[in-house]
């Protein structure tokens, strides 16, 4: 493994972003519920091979995909994920919100997501959105089990970054705790404003990438953090109009809810041309 992690940060350092530059948010943006796999399987068939899902843990340490740390948004009903068993989790309705095609669509565990995204060759985006008073903890779960997982991709030479999935994470400390408990799977450090330390932040928790609120970024910032070395993903560009904007300025990648309107080759070969 150690010659595969070696191989994996000189791509990653050569090319800055390696992975796909349209990323599915939540797995099927706003076509489907949300961090099911019924969104994996939406996003899937609008021909999107990268997603990006939340990972929180819980009350049995185990991690399931999941954005709000209490209930009553995407799934009904009072009580948390903290506070939950898996088991208990997967057997709420997580899709009747968004539609009745979708009533009884399950909360499911991270590794039942990870299995199909590697049957189906969907690069991950797997932001740690740790409850709180969890965030080492989760870190250091949801590292060991992607190490496990992904053995066999991690053992390979050279290692394909996009079979590898990227942490990303608003908390420092989860992105720290990943790092300790499995140092060769990348990290991108997630922000809404970009912070006046944001060099010193990167390189204490070797995130290969800057994740940020596209309002918050300008051409002169997305100069200074290219210049610098580090790959730059914005969130969530819904206008592809804006999606020019952002590549013209340097931006390597950027999830989306509007799959719809945004395709996962965009911008086309023609266009681009």
């Amino acid at each position: 493994m150690a010659a595969g992690f070696s191989v994996l940060f000189d791509v990653m350092h050569t090319t800055l972003w390696p992975y796909p530059k349209i990323v599915a948010h939540r797995g099927g943006g706003a076509l489907a519920p949300e961090n099911t796999l019924a969104a994996l399987r939406c996003g899937l068939a609008h021909g999107f091979h990268a997603v990006e899902f939340d990972v929180m843990l819980s009350r049995d340490a185990v991690p399931v995909l999941m954005h709000d740390e209490q209930f009553g948004r995407t799934v009904s009903g009072t009580g948390s994920v903290p506070a939950s068993s898996a088991a208990e989790l997967a057997a709420l309705d997580a899709g009747g919100w968004f539609g009745s095609a979708f009533a009884g669509e399950p909360v499911p565990t991270y590794a039942q997501a990870a299995a199909f995204c590697r049957e189906q060759a969907i690069w991950m985006n797997v932001e740690l959105k740790p409850a709180a008073g969890f965030e080492g903890a989760t870190g250091r779960v949801a590292a060991a089990l992607t190490r496990q997982l992904f053995a066999a991709e991690l053992a390979a030479a050279p290692v394909d970054p996009c079979t590898v999935p990227l942490f990303s994470s608003f908390s420092f400390d989860a992105l720290l705790a990943a790092r300790a408990a499995a140092p060769e799977i990348p990290r991108g450090y997630l922000v809404e404003t970009i912070p006046p330390d944001w060099r010193a932040r990167l390189q204490a928790c070797a995130a290969v990438a800057l994740h940020v609120n596209h309002e918050m970024l300008t051409p002169d910032l997305a100069q200074q953090i290219k210049e610098a070395g580090f790959g730059l993903f914005c969130y969530t560009v819904n206008d592809p109009v804006r999606a020019h904007t952002l590549l013209a300025w340097g931006v390597d990648g950027f999830c989306t809810d509007r799959i719809d309107l945004i395709g996962a080759d965009f911008p086309p070969a023609a266009a681009a041309g």
